[in-house]
């Protein structure tokens, strides 16, 4: 009953500025019609603000993270993201989900952060303008809406969120 409970559990990472509004309430829109709970993380101590000036509260901070209260975690993107390309507490967390095969999702440029924590391989998709972000972590660019590599799953940008989260139901579903 409790891995139900955990699983029915999703960990949202939020930059402090600038996330991608239409991504976010996408996929917090198909989380809430799977009554999935949305827990939202930032290193803000107000208010994340969107690129269109969206605000939302974190329910969490960096440093009070605990994967194991978790069924997944996505990274959701925006300009903002490109200031967490390098954020251990990011990566760690992302390798804990990993490590536990708990899906994990990054759409536009935060994919950047996955690859950069050498958790990628093979393949994935981002915003185009980052693709040689990817390709400098020995990454091959694919130019598709989502990829999905074991319980990892990329997106490349706003129009392919309906995708990525239809990839991402479908990876938690397999951990009930």
């Amino acid at each position: 009953m409790v891995k139900f409970l955990i699983n029915r559990s999703v960990l949202l990472v939020l930059p402090a500025l600038n996330f991608n509004e239409e991504e976010y309430l996408i996929i917090t829109h198909s989380l809430e019609r799977e009554n999935i709970n949305i827990f939202i993380v930032s290193d803000t101590n107000s208010l994340c603000k969107g690129e269109n000036g969206l605000r939302v509260k974190n329910d969490i901070q960096f440093y009070n993270i605990h994967e194991s209260n978790f069924g997944g975690l996505i990274l959701v993107g925006g300009s903002g993201m490109r200031n967490y390309w390098n954020n251990t507490t990011v990566q760690l967390t992302a390798k804990q989900f990993i490590k536990n095969k708990k899906p994990v999702g990054a759409i536009c440029s935060a994919p950047i952060i996955l690859a950069r924590a050498g958790l990628l391989s093979g393949c994935a998709t981002c915003y185009p303008d980052d693709k040689n972000e990817l390709e400098l972590n020995k990454i091959n660019y694919s130019d598709s809406a989502v990829v999905i590599t074991k319980n990892i799953i990329t997106a490349k940008d706003p129009s392919s969120t309906n995708e990525f989260m239809k990839a991402f139901l479908y990876e938690l579903a397999k951990n009930n």
